[in-house]
């Protein structure tokens, strides 16, 4: 089992990729005119098609209040429009706009490439270890999140 010294080291190296991490998404984001509390609505739009605000708020795990909000920015800013739903007349569709869809596929490929770049040196063998450790050390952390009741 490592020292204390090594397992703070290795904490210290796991914050700083989350906070560079965060900065590289932030700078993206803002250069696809995009938040990061806006993001994860239209990544939601992107992978399951057209959604009711409830739909995106139980996915989301947040207030339907809080998703009539980031629609109404999502609207304004031209990545989704509001519509009808086909076969419930109370309720209304989101949907993206052909501007939220192409800026999504740049975010894909985007996103591929920076996986290339950062993983892309890696042998095999390298990466695979990588990848276990990583997935151990997220196992342990989504247990402790649970065991708090968060």
């Amino acid at each position: 089992m490592p020292g204390a010294r090594k397992r703070t080291a290795a904490l210290d190296q796991v914050l700083e990729l989350v906070v560079l991490l965060g900065e590289d998404m932030g700078r993206a984001l803002e250069r696809d005119g995009l938040t990061k509390s806006r993001a994860p609505l239209v990544w939601e739009l992107q992978q399951h098609g057209p959604r009711t605000q409830k739909a995106l708020s139980d996915a989301l795990g947040t207030t339907p209040r809080n998703v009539t909000g980031l629609v109404d920015g999502l609207v304004a800013t031209g990545f989704v429009t509001r519509g009808p739903h086909p076969s419930d007349r109370r309720a209304t569709l989101v949907s993206l706009t052909d501007h939220g869809a192409e800026v999504m596929a740049r975010m894909a490929e985007a996103y591929d490439d920076f996986a290339t770049q950062l993983f892309g040196g890696m042998t095999a063998r390298e990466l695979d270890g990588f990848v276990a450790g990583l997935g151990s050390v997220l196992d342990v952390l989504r247990q402790h999140l649970g065991d708090s009741g968060e």
